[in-house]
């Protein structure tokens, strides 16, 4: 079973994220910021990071640079999820290491879609 990490400093958006990712029979846990998500993927890396642009702490940027760096088993599949939609913010997140790119708020067919581009749904 795929596993997956949902990162968001918006407890809907965790949860929101968490439901449709468990109605798909996926295994998934959250964080709140940056920092979580990396001493959780320290822990265990996931299959797939459903990653906020924007949060306190350390950015999705920051986190998603700091795990393109770190000595880890295997690479999971990075989908930004965010507000910003200039093709500044989806060229950074693609150059950044990200595999894919989702608008908020996404609906189950929307992220369903986007992980499927990146063969992991």
């Amino acid at each position: 079973m795929k596993t997956y990490l949902v990162v968001d400093d918006s407890n809907v958006i965790r949860k929101v994220a968490r439901h449709i990712l468990e109605t798909l029979d996926y295994t998934v846990s959250v964080a709140c910021d940056g920092r979580e998500a990396s001493a959780s993927c320290m822990a265990s890396i996931p299959d797939v990071i459903l990653l906020d642009w924007n949060m306190p702490v350390m950015s999705g940027m920051d986190f998603l640079r700091a795990l393109r760096e770190a000595d880890v088993p295997r690479r999971p599949k990075v989908v930004f999820c965010t507000t910003d939609n200039g093709m500044a913010y989806i060229r950074a997140a693609i150059e950044a290491g990200a595999d894919e790119y989702v608008m908020k708020p996404f609906d189950r067919d929307t992220l369903e879609s986007k992980l499927q581009i990146v063969g992991m749904a």
